[in-house]
């Protein structure tokens, strides 16, 4: 298992990040992708709809095309737009292909200015977890009808219209609608940990192991164990993590 690590430097916070994925038992590629920006504080993780090569187009278009136009500009603006590109450039690669073509897309990226903080985003299921003294938060929604039907009571968590729910987004990249993302301006707090993950980690894992696991001091073995637990509990999907710690700088 390959874990990627980077250190990042901002705003008086020394951010130490690591980041991996695992392809599992269910399939035989990896749809996911992943991240992690060398030159700044920048992470990304993406999920394919389905498995072919519209699941594949999708996660790396969204990728790559976030990637560089994120790097034009800082601020909610600039990466609303950068996402209305990636939508933009998956439905182009889309319109060749003669299956559905999308993809998730979330991302974490720290904010220019003298405070310390960072913008998530968020467009589908993947998520973005915080631990903060102890109490791992959701910082996230997942853009599903199985998100919306259990919130409204309209059937259980665990049940069959559930987890059928799950695979109906309301939100990704390469929808037609070209839906905006979710943006969410977040603090770095020295001792924060910081989750970015697919759904074949938070389907697979509990809270409380989510929890223990982030409580770690070095987010590469963080990461490594998570990956490792996906595939103990029985690898039914592509799994990729990502894990920042946030320190002061000294």
């Amino acid at each position: 298992m390959d874990i990627s690590k980077v250190a990042w430097t901002t705003a008086g916070r020394r951010l130490t990040a690591a980041a991996g994925s695992v392809v599992g038992e269910r399939y035989s590629d990896n749809y996911d992708v992943v991240h992690l920006d060398p030159g700044g504080p920048l992470a990304v993780v993406a999920d394919g709809m389905g498995e072919g090569p519209g699941s594949t187009v999708a996660g790396h278009t969204a990728v790559e095309v976030f990637l560089r136009e994120a790097a034009v500009g800082d601020g909610p603006a600039a990466l609303r737009a950068a996402v209305s590109q990636a939508q933009d450039a998956v439905r182009r690669a889309g319109s060749n292909l003669d299956e559905l073509t999308g993809s998730t897309l979330t991302a974490f990226v720290a904010a220019d200015g003298p405070d310390a903080s960072a913008w998530i985003v968020q467009l589908g299921d993947s998520r973005v977890y915080r631990l903060r003294d102890g109490l791992l938060d959701l910082l996230t929604v997942d853009h599903s009808i199985a998100w919306v039907g259990v919130l409204h009571g309209w059937f259980a968590a665990d049940s069959d219209e559930a987890r059928a729910a799950r695979y109906r987004l309301t939100r990704y990249a390469g929808h037609p609608d070209a839906p905006e993302p979710d943006l969410l301006s977040v603090t770095l707090n020295p001792g924060d940990v910081y989750l970015l993950c697919t759904d074949g980690v938070s389907d697979q894992l509990t809270y409380e192991r989510l929890t223990r696991v982030l409580a770690t001091d070095d987010p590469a073995a963080a990461t490594h164990t998570l990956l490792d637990d996906t595939l103990t509990a029985g690898g039914d999907d592509n799994a990729t993590a990502v894990v920042i710690r946030v320190e002061r700088t000294v």
